[in-house]
């Protein structure tokens, strides 16, 4: 048997060199499983003045195109449009509604458990993902959505891009390291799996910063993980930067290099969620290879196999034993 052969995670199933979320469905629940993104109407407190104004630079602000075409449908209406397209398209019998634009505990609490349960009562709707910021997650949420994880299968994604302070601050998050560190620890040991996203090649972040961002969450009870390259679109301060020479963008090669690094730093029970990031085409920048995301897919394929590599390869021993299995166990959130 070979070095890969007799390291390599079994229990991924595939043929992968990281647990990717199409095999995670089909490991936890026997088939394919699908995400219907919903824009319930929220926005974000550093949008409407609660704390500050304009939202993260990197965001245009029009929300999905749903909202940019008229009033916004209802979450029953969108659930239904959304399982007739993937259950005829991707054959998916079994939905997750995913709760996505903007920060979507970002509003009173009945009016959160009307949405959230008007989703759970729709036919094959088997749970939630809930996409938010770590410092608007309070105790009655949690326990919310705690109560929906004891028979469905609930997420809740927060919005990070980088464990550093001084990032956070030039992205205009209007949240720090210690809240999202804050957040994870208060959804830990509930029936709610965390998801974390973060950004790859943030303007002024190194390497070495962004390897200590992906460190930090080797040594968190998380769950899964998506990777977003930086885009820079048209109307957004970043885009005004980018446009103005004052930001450098990684290129393809950095960013495919970058991810595998964070790949074999990730312990292998995390479901890798997403590699790359796309943006609305009409008022997209650059990078220009992020257009193509196969492309950018199959460079981080080839790259793993250049190494002889995989995700967890290089995880702290501790980290390698947590078990991070579809159900809940004591080291797990």
């Amino acid at each position: 048997m070979n070095v890969e052969a007799a390291k390599r995670p079994s229990f991924w199933n595939n043929s992968k060199r990281y647990y990717d979320l199409k095999s995670y469905w089909r490991n936890l629940f026997g088939g394919n499983v699908y995400k219907l993104p919903i824009d319930a109407g929220f926005t974000c407190p550093n949008r409407d003045g609660t704390l500050g104004w304009g939202g993260c630079i990197y965001c245009d602000g029009r929300g999905s195109k749903l909202r940019q075409a008229g009033p916004l449908p209802s979450v029953t209406e969108q659930i239904e449009r959304g399982k007739a397209y993937y259950g005829a398209n991707r054959r998916a019998a079994k939905f997750i509604a995913y709760f996505q634009t903007f920060t979507n505990t970002y509003a009173p609490l009945p009016r959160l458990v009307s949405l959230y349960e008007e989703a759970l009562r729709q036919r094959d709707v088997i749970g939630l993902s809930v996409g938010t910021r770590p410092d608007c997650v309070d105790t009655e949420i949690l326990d919310v959505l705690d109560g929906y994880g004891r028979d469905r299968h609930v997420w809740v994604e927060y919005g990070l891009q980088s464990v550093h302070d001084r990032t956070l601050a030039f992205l205009n998050r209007g949240h720090d390291r210690g809240a999202f560190l804050d957040a994870v620890a208060r959804t830990s040991g509930r029936n709610i799996h965390v998801c974390v996203h973060i950004i790859v090649g943030l303007p002024g972040e190194t390497r070495a910063d962004i390897l200590e961002t992906a460190r930090t969450l080797a040594r968190l009870p998380i769950h899964g993980i998506k990777i977003h390259s930086l885009l820079v679109l048209r109307g957004t301060r970043l885009g005004d930067l980018y446009e103005a020479g004052e930001i450098n963008l990684m290129s393809r090669r950095e960013y495919i290099d970058t991810v595998c690094d964070i790949l074999e730093i990730l312990p292998p029970r995390v479901v890798i969620q997403r590699l790359t990031a796309d943006g609305y085409k009409d008022i997209f920048l650059a990078p220009s290879w992020a257009v193509n995301k196969l492309d950018v897919l199959n460079g981080i394929d080839a790259e793993l196999k250049r190494r002889n590599s995989w995700q967890g390869i290089r995880a702290p021993a501790r980290e390698k034993a947590l078990d991070f299995s579809s159900g809940l166990g004591e080291d797990e959130t």
